[in-house]
């Protein structure tokens, strides 16, 4: 099977790559320009993924399926970047997959986000059922794409698979979760103590490994699935965990939540806190019960593997 995957350069693209090439897959990578790949590429083509405007028949030679994660991934809720969002997570991907149909591509495998159900879980885990509530310009467009490929997938033989992850960790992360890592490896105090939470993650790797049964899986066509680890953590005992891996104490500081908050919200910074502090908590069992998917890798060996890569970058 010849796969094209988008963003493939990217901190999930490279996963991707990586577990396509120990399936056996042939692989052809668009990428806006023409970077060193390691592992085995059919093809390496030049391509903006993101630009409504491309035209995408000669990467789509010979191809079976499509991986698209290339994505405008940086979450802000300026009321005038709304329109690039739609531009480049929306109409580029419509784009894409009208092509990839008329070339005879048989499945669409799109990178989506949990974030499509809001913000904060509550009082249940999400599920695929649960109604969608995009909170900002980023899970909108996601939902928008997930939406318009539906309808471009009706009664054709077009398979599309949504998958939507939580926050994805692992070797090259970057962002919060590489901050949370400098700031244990640095031994500051943490005044998260008293935090109560629970989170859902997914390990890169285990989301590489869905993304290839999804390519391949008679059960997966036209299915939307929410991914993660299995196992939710609070925050402090994510922190903890961390913590261990890297020979570091969990310097964690017991502070009211009620303080942190009033804090935050004097700062400025209530959004940041409450993503830090609330839950977020998905249901994965659909994925496993439709295609008896399963993480290659526990919670625990992921923030190994993870904290392995962070060891070697800075010690």
């Amino acid at each position: 099977m010849k796969v094209l995957v988008t963003g493939a350069n990217g901190f999930i693209g490279k996963a991707v790559i990586a577990e396509l090439n120990l399936g056996g897959f042939c692989v052809r990578a668009a990428v806006r320009r023409p970077l060193e790949m390691g592992g085995h590429l059919d093809e390496l083509v030049a391509i903006d993924a993101l630009d409504p405007d491309v035209d995408w028949r000669p990467a789509l030679r010979d191809v079976t399926a499509i991986v698209h994660l290339a994505a405008r991934v940086h979450h802000t809720n300026d009321a005038s970047q709304e329109a690039t969002y739609r531009r480049e997570n929306v109409d580029a991907t419509i784009r894409l997959a009208e092509q990839a149909k008329a070339c005879g591509v048989r499945r669409f495998v799109f990178m989506s986000s949990a974030k499509v159900h809001g913000e904060y879980s509550e009082d249940h885990a999400f599920s695929e059922t649960d109604s969608p509530a995009p909170r900002d310009h980023y899970a909108r467009s996601k939902w928008r794409a997930e939406q318009a490929l539906s309808k471009l997938a009706m009664g054709q033989e077009f398979d599309v698979v949504v998958l939507r992850p939580p926050l994805v960790y692992g070797p090259g992360v970057k962002a919060n979760f590489l901050r949370l890592l400098d700031t244990i490896e640095r031994g500051w105090p943490i005044p998260l103590g008293a935090i109560r939470n629970k989170r859902s993650l997914i390990y890169l790797g285990n989301l590489a490994n869905a993304v290839a049964t999804c390519l391949t899986h008679a059960n997966a066509a036209g299915k939307t699935y929410l991914v993660s680890d299995g196992e939710d953590l609070s925050t402090p005992g994510l922190i903890r965990r961390l913590a261990h891996r890297l020979q570091r104490p969990a310097r964690l500081v017991y502070v009211p939540g009620a303080l942190l908050h009033a804090g935050a919200a004097l700062l400025g910074r209530r959004a940041d806190f409450d993503r830090v502090a609330g839950d977020f908590r998905i249901d994965s069992g659909a994925i496993r019960r439709d295609l008896s998917w399963a993480p290659p890798l526990s919670l625990d060996q992921s923030l190994e593997q993870t904290a392995r890569w962070y060891r070697g970058l800075v010690r």
